[in-house]
């Protein structure tokens, strides 16, 4: 029993990684962003909308990226350039994601698709619990581990990243030694944004390979909890959304055994009351000198004329 549910907390844990992953950059650069989950959502069925229209779960896929992207460019216009409030923004994202998913949506209830193709090497994917276990998932788990080592390489080893970190801890500072910081944050958002769609893909393509309105389940809202859960450290990151990923599938696990007990309603508020006790634990404990979040996080950048 142990290798399939290993299994099935990876799937589990890899939408929150992608999302998670995408927003940490996006704050690294100083902008909140709480519209990760409508842009998973948007992610999630313009990549189910493709596929099903055009039969390739790669377009689907690009689809996705790409409503992502839109979404966040819509963020960076409000935010950015015409300066208002990103909380609130992010917010109203959110309901916008969720408003628009319905609407296309709602069509596609019910339609069957194909779910992504697993990872096949001869002689090497049959190899007993090796073999499933590194080599039996689709395209986008793979992604999501390579997209957090290419994060925590570009952020502590490139100039690019430096910048980055720099516009998110002094957005002034940058500026004022000829940085443009606008420039920098809009591709932050971006790159944020393209993450979100991914990981909405991964959840209409392959997690439940099918259309239901609000699949997302709150995973937006987690993996922005999971970025301060991690103090803004990609491999932080990975560790903690297979941690998150575990108690999620260890409740669906629980119920399966009878739930020790335990009315369903209560087991299924599992990962999201392991979200709010994380958060109040590393808020008001001692380890709330150790977040280490951008100093500019949330913060507009008003450029001195």
């Amino acid at each position: 029993m142990i290798l399939p549910m290993v299994l099935t907390v990876i799937a589990a844990a890899t939408p929150l990684l992608l999302a998670a992953i995408g927003e940490l950059v996006t704050e690294k650069a100083g902008v909140l962003n709480l519209g990760v989950e409508g842009m998973m959502l948007a992610g999630a069925v313009i990549a189910f909308a493709t596929t099903v229209g055009t039969g390739s779960a790669t377009l689907g896929i690009f689809a996705a990226m790409v409503a992502g992207i839109v979404m966040s460019l819509a963020f960076g216009v409000l935010t950015l350039t015409l300066m208002a409030n990103q909380v609130a923004t992010g917010l109203a994202l959110t309901i916008f994601g969720i408003g628009l998913s319905s609407l296309i949506g709602s069509s596609y209830i019910g339609t069957p698709v194909t779910k992504l193709a697993t990872l096949a090497i001869p002689g090497v994917s049959d190899i007993p619990v090796l073999g499933p276990l590194l080599f039996g998932h689709d395209v986008l788990v793979y992604a999501s581990v390579a997209l957090t080592v290419a994060v925590a390489w570009f952020l502590k080893s490139t100039r690019k990243g430096l910048i980055l970190r720099a516009v998110g801890e002094s957005d002034l500072s940058a500026h004022s030694i000829g940085y443009d910081v606008i420039r920098v944050r809009y591709f932050a958002v971006m790159f944020g944004g393209l993450c979100s769609g991914l990981a909405g893909a991964y959840l209409s393509l392959s997690y439940t390979p099918m259309w239901v309105e609000g699949m997302t389940a709150g995973r937006g809202w987690i993996a922005l909890a999971l970025v301060a859960f991690a103090s803004w450290r990609p491999w932080r990151v990975l560790g903690g959304a297979y941690i998150f990923g575990g108690v999620t599938i260890l409740q669906l696990y629980l119920q399966g055994a009878g739930g020790i007990g335990v009315p369903a309603q209560v087991m299924n508020m599992l990962p999201y009351l392991a979200t709010i006790i994380v958060l109040t634990v590393i808020s008001a404990g001692p380890w709330r000198g150790r977040l280490d979040a951008p100093a500019c996080l949330g913060k507009p950048f008003r450029p001195a004329s």
